[in-house]
């Protein structure tokens, strides 16, 4: 069964937040946008929507799964985070069992972190200057730091530029004091699909999640 550390489980709730902060739909303008600029724009809308969203400040699941799938997914290329987190074993899988392993993966970190969310309140997104960086770079690291209560967290952004012709940048990877989140997923995820394949992460995962689904989380 997978676990996460106490530390790293700490870190990773605020990923999700992260991930929430992020999470209105990339339109036309992010294409003209720079990597900072997109994160700065949509860090500030989607903070003023969870702010003023009850059913989210009130931990409704059904309704958080909803907000993630319409609001913060389009903002995220979660192929290329489930395939970086999986490893060789993701070039072994299936398209079926690709797509399996994506769902139960997405079902985890929303189950395990959506009280994230409702720890979301008067926090404000400060994007620091990029290093380095230019017209022809692929993938760039934006960094920021997120202030409230207490000290500020370190939260850095990979993007990558789609392929497509729009130009635009989504995001495959984030850094919450220190640790990314791919990099704390990869060996857990090793580790089980050494011990019984593809289907026998996939099928972990989907323990796990009925049992935070039984238990309310």
């Amino acid at each position: 069964m997978l676990f996460l550390q106490p530390l790293r489980r700490t870190c990773l709730r605020a990923a999700l937040a992260a991930l929430c902060l992020l999470g209105a739909a990339a339109g036309a303008r992010a294409a003209a946008e720079t990597p900072n600029a997109l994160i700065s724009r949509l860090s500030g809308q989607v903070l003023q929507a969870i702010k003023s969203d009850k059913a989210i400040a009130g931990g409704d699941l059904a309704h958080i799964m909803s907000v993630v799938d319409t609001m913060i997914m389009p903002s995220v290329d979660f192929t290329r985070m489930t395939a970086s987190a999986t490893g060789p074993g993701w070039r072994q899988a299936t398209p079926e069992q690709r797509q399996r392993l994506q769902n139960q993966f997405k079902t985890l970190l929303v189950r395990t972190y959506a009280g994230a969310l409702q720890q979301v309140s008067d926090q404000t997104v400060d994007v620091l200057p990029m290093r380095g960086g230019g017209a022809a770079d692929q993938e760039v690291i934006v960094r920021t730091l997120v202030k409230g209560r207490g000290d500020p967290i370190q939260l850095d952004y990979r993007l990558a530029k789609t392929p497509d012709a729009s130009g635009g940048w989504k995001i495959y990877d984030l850094n919450v004091l220190g640790v990314w989140l791919v990099d704390n997923y990869r060996p857990q995820f090793a580790q089980q699909i050494r011990a019984s394949g593809i289907d026998g992460l996939i099928d972990s995962l989907a323990a796990r999640n009925k049992a935070n689904g039984a238990g309310g989380k």
